[in-house]
């Protein structure tokens, strides 16, 4: 009987590894184990492949997307392992494989779990997946001030353990908008930078003006309200020849939300990179909707108010795996959609922090009593992310944040007839040009 060889290639980048407290060696130790307890302990963000034999582990954090692509060749299958699509079609096409590609082949590494694949000949391995985010839900009281300060001060800790690990000059930009989550990370790392003696000096927040959008508005209210004006510097941009196909290869994804969203981030980016050529570290709110379940339950055919409520993690990671209406070429919720961040991040040489993504962040969300503080109620689903999280900055910081209506990203750039004009195409012709770029 032929004995196939497996071969793993492992393409990710490590310099994209940012951990708190332990080496990546270590971190790999630890996912190898697969201990899911040991692998939750593991701060930062990364996305680490091991190996032993022919058993192979991913683990990932949410703001890291990783794919792989099971390869067939003649020794046995090679496991390719990357942080994009085109990273794995190119090790492909350089190695003559690439008729055996389709993008649709690839399969992202959900975040949270354990991903554990067998490098095997045929039949083709199965993944498998063991969990080691995990929720508690109905474990902190119903009470919005104790969850406010739990909270926020989980974010204040993450906040913080990043700030200490940035260069003593580095300046330091938050995406902001004036809305809750930006207008908390800001606040919540004004303060930071305060308790811990840093110069504020090197703080701004950067808001996009691509065009009558109300977040310039809503950006100065917020920050003349609490007399911090000085730190707002608006990035101008003009979106009136928006090429879409660079979006999505950029992103390697298709969703029309996340194409705007990302479009967005990218003029604002180009903007901040035009006037800094050597700014490097961003912050933003990205996953403080998903945590605190704010999005229209309306807009969703698919969804109902019990159905967002009584699954704790939904946004960030849709139905959940090995379920029937997971992908198996995307990850759902935040899992998949954080591209719209990193992506252009990544593109324009940024490193961005979104410390509402940090498994503390998430399995404190999703451990809100969410039944007892709905009621199941859409209208205080929609209340409550505003009242838990200013009650948390006030504990915290001390500050009395301005709480205005959610607003996406695209929306509050650009004045939505304009943004119609600019993006007029539906989500069937963002993927047609998804797929024409592998064709």
């Amino acid at each position: 009987m032929h004995q196939y060889v497996g071969e793993l290639v492992d393409l990710t980048d490590p310099a994209l590894n940012h951990l708190d407290d332990l080496s990546v060696e270590e971190a790999r130790t630890r996912i190898l184990d697969g201990t899911p307890e040991s692998v939750r302990a593991i701060g930062g963000s990364f996305a680490i492949v091991a190996r032993a034999g022919e058993t192979v582990r991913i683990a990932r954090s949410l703001d890291r997307p990783v794919r792989y692509f099971l390869a067939k060749k003649v020794a046995g299958p090679a496991l390719v392992v990357a942080d994009r699509i085109d990273t794995i079609r190119d090790w492909l096409k350089a190695h003559g494989l690439d008729d055996q590609f389709h993008p649709n082949y690839t399969r992202m590494v959900p975040a949270h779990y354990i991903t554990t694949i067998r490098i095997v000949g045929c039949p083709d391995p199965s993944p498998s997946y063991q969990r080691f985010v995990v929720p508690h839900p109905g474990q902190l009281p119903n009470d919005v001030d104790a969850i406010g300060r739990a909270y926020i001060g989980a974010l204040s800790n993450e906040v913080s353990t990043w700030l200490q690990r940035l260069p003593a000059s580095a300046p330091i930009g938050v995406t902001f908008s004036g809305g809750i989550d930006s207008g908390s990370v800001f606040l919540v790392a004004a303060h930071a930078m305060r308790t811990l003696g840093l110069n504020l000096g090197r703080l701004k927040a950067f808001t996009l003006d691509a065009g009558d959008g109300p977040d310039l508005a809503q950006a100065r209210a917020f920050l003349d309200t609490l007399d911090m004006g000085l730190f707002l510097e608006p990035i101008e941009a003009d979106l009136s020849t928006v090429d879409a196909s660079e979006v999505i290869r950029i992103t390697e994804d298709y969703k029309s939300l996340d194409v705007e969203c990302a479009t967005m981030g990218l003029a604002l980016m180009r903007g901040i990179r035009a006037r800094y050529p050597d700014w490097r570290f961003l912050m933003d709110g990205d996953g403080g909707d998903e945590n605190m379940k704010d999005y229209p339950i309306e807009e969703n055919p698919e969804l109902t108010i019990r159905s967002v409520v009584n699954n704790p993690l939904l946004y960030q990671e849709g139905w959940g795996v090995e379920t029937m209406k997971h992908s198996l070429t995307y990850s759902g919720g935040l899992s998949r959609s954080y591209v719209r961040t990193c992506a252009p991040a990544r593109h324009l040489d940024f490193e961005s922090f979104s410390p509402y993504t940090r498994p503390a962040l998430v399995e404190l969300a999703g451990s809100l009593p969410w039944d007892e503080l709905t009621g199941y109620d859409t209208d205080r689903l929609y209340a409550l992310k505003g009242e838990i999280v200013a009650a948390g900055v006030r504990q915290i910081t001390g500050a009395e944040m301005p709480v205005f209506a959610k607003r996406r990203f695209q929306h509050g750039a650009l004045e939505a007839d304009a943004m119609r004009r600019a993006m007029p195409w539906s989500e069937a012709e963002y993927r047609r040009r998804f797929l024409a770029l592998y064709t």
